[in-house]
């Protein structure tokens, strides 16, 4: 969709101030106006071998609104063929600097991101702020402390003998 139509069916009065300091660097918009978040571009080519982290250039500065937070997120395009993810993105809005994305190359193959490739989104969202207090003791509630998997994950056990069955398939 063309940023003029993206304009279009823009619904609130929230406006993202956008410096672009490098040439070439692209002004985001959203691809289709159902979106919640736009796609940014990598403003530099870089070599990611497998395992390996780096920061990515987007030649871009933000003004994000006051009360909120840009959240960075994952391309599904890129997960799905290359192995990349972002490894973290939370911008605040007193931060002026370049936003840069940090990815991950977790495939076992050298990915290499070129220069005006979508490598990421970005979701801009209220906060809460909460006042935060100390306190001797919280609420009971039924699930406590229940942590990773407590609302039904299969063991390991289950899951090898699954694996053994379909391999005896």
């Amino acid at each position: 969709m063309k940023r003029e139509e993206t304009e279009k069916n823009y619904k609130n009065n929230i406006i993202l101030k956008v410096k672009p300091i490098a040439l070439g660097a692209e002004i985001p918009c959203y691809a289709y106006s159902s979106d919640v978040g736009f796609d940014l571009r990598a403003n530099e080519s870089i070599k990611l071998f497998p395992g390996e982290q780096k920061a990515v250039r987007t030649g871009l500065v933000f003004e994000i609104p006051k009360g909120h937070v840009g959240l960075i997120r994952d391309r599904a395009g890129i997960v799905q063929k290359m192995g990349i993810h972002t490894t973290a993105g939370t911008f605040d809005p007193g931060f002026r600097g370049e936003i840069s994305i940090m990815l991950v190359n977790l495939s076992e193959e050298t990915q290499y991101i070129e220069k005006d490739m979508r490598i990421a989104q970005m979701i801009i969202i209220p906060v809460v702020k909460p006042k935060i207090i100390e306190v001797e003791k919280l609420s009971e509630t039924k699930r406590g402390e229940k942590s990773f998997c407590s609302t039904g994950m299969k063991s390991i056990e289950e899951l090898n003998e699954i694996m053994k069955e379909a391999k005896r398939k």
